[in-house]
């Protein structure tokens, strides 16, 4: 690794088993000198606050505003995952959440299903007042690697070992992170630049550059690219730019992810904070207006099909019931949906015939017994960008 600017960090060299190689210190944030934001700054810094704000004034009014969280978090969390390899689906989750077996190994779907449970104690600690620091951070990362692959690189703990990214050791890494004697200086800065110390800073602003500070310093052993952008999440939750995780930027980063990781190493090497924070902005914008878009598809969609339920006439009550259930399982058995709504399964079976009668709902399996049922164009507008396909092992 080669620094072209020595504004962002600088390089010290180490040594392990009788290899040499340099390691990357950051400094410490804000930026010295100081960004040089321009009128294209400042007009995106603009754009994605009030597309922020739309979101959130939409989450306030919605009707059930849960519903949405709940499947925002959960495509945050299949995007974020998606970004690090893993092969889940949304369809995936849903099965596995639900105790059906999804079609991908039952390791990268628990990867996913842990990344929801972290951002919903991160979330949950911000409410009881817990500040946002480099405490809740481990703990967040506890509740991420608590299980699956992860669970051996000491969920919770800072590392006690030199990392790297890329190559097979850090001597032939494309990027190597701060060695530990300088860790613990390096992440007590960021929390101080999280605490607007010495200055304040904007929100988003301060999203942008700690999310990259984080990546940089990389002070986990496992989960560093997931946290990292969990991060933004917290921190938009914590200065209340939204009121709920309602933001998924891993969408953006996700469908740019080469040129994500680009000007992750850019910064590093040159400096070039105010790239990034273009970059950053624009997905801020670009993700907030798909949300909102998101959002009132469904709400649509709902009322469309409210209307085509309605038309069945004494048979509408329990589909009605049925069609509320699929709003927040829209993958659902007959035993299932039967043990939800305390129905028998002969009710649920005729609720949902009557539903895909009117073309609803559809079968997914293709077998006799076991069925699976899809609310398919609300399952369509869900998994738009996550590799969505339903796939049943």
């Amino acid at each position: 690794m080669q620094l072209k600017s020595n504004r962002t960090g600088f390089l010290v060299n180490c040594s392990t088993v009788g290899e040499s190689f340099k390691a990357f210190v950051p400094n410490a944030l804000p930026p010295v000198p100081p960004l040089d934001l321009t009128g294209e700054h400042f007009d995106r810094l603009e754009r994605a606050n009030r597309a922020l704000g739309k979101l959130d004034g939409l989450s306030r009014f919605l009707p059930d505003v849960s519903l949405f969280v709940y499947w925002f978090v959960r495509k945050e969390a299949v995007l974020s995952s998606q970004i690090e390899g893993t092969q889940s689906s949304l369809s995936d989750l849903l099965l596995y959440e639900q105790k059906e077996m999804p079609g991908v190994p039952i390791e990268d779907v628990e990867e996913v299903s842990r990344y929801v449970a972290a951002v919903n104690h991160g979330v949950k600690r911000l409410r009881e007042g817990f500040p946002l620091s480099l405490r809740l951070l481990r703990e967040v990362h506890e509740v991420l690697l608590e299980t699956g692959r992860g669970s051996t690189k000491q969920p919770g703990e800072f590392r006690r070992s030199q990392n790297w990214i890329g190559g097979t050791r850090p001597g032939n890494a494309r990027f190597v992170p701060p060695p530990l004697e300088n860790l613990s200086d390096c992440l007590s800065n960021l929390e101080k630049f999280l605490h607007d110390q010495p200055e304040k800073t904007p929100t988003l602003i301060k999203a942008a550059l700690s999310h990259v500070q984080f990546e940089t310093i990389h002070p986990f052993l496992d989960g560093n690219g997931r946290v990292g952008r969990l991060l933004i999440t917290l921190l938009l939750c914590a200065e209340n730019a939204v009121s709920e995780p309602t933001l998924y930027l891993s969408l953006y980063f996700k469908r740019h992810r080469e040129i994500y990781y680009e000007l992750l190493q850019k910064v590093r090497t040159e400096g070039t904070w105010e790239e990034w924070l273009l970059f950053f902005l624009e997905g801020v914008e670009e993700t907030a207006e798909e949300a909102v878009q998101t959002a009132t598809n469904i709400l649509e969609i709902f009322a469309e099909d409210r209307i085509k339920i309605e038309s069945l006439g004494r048979s509408a009550g329990n589909a009605l019931r049925v069609h509320s259930l699929l709003q927040r399982k829209p993958v659902v058995s007959v035993a299932a949906a039967a043990d939800d709504l305390d129905l028998t399964a002969p009710t649920i079976r005729s609720a949902i015939d009557n539903l895909q009668n009117i073309g609803l709902v559809s079968e997914a399996t293709g077998k006799k017994r076991d069925r699976l049922f899809v609310y398919s164009s609300y399952l369509d507008i869900l998994q738009e960008d996550t590799d969505e396909s339903l796939s049943i092992g």
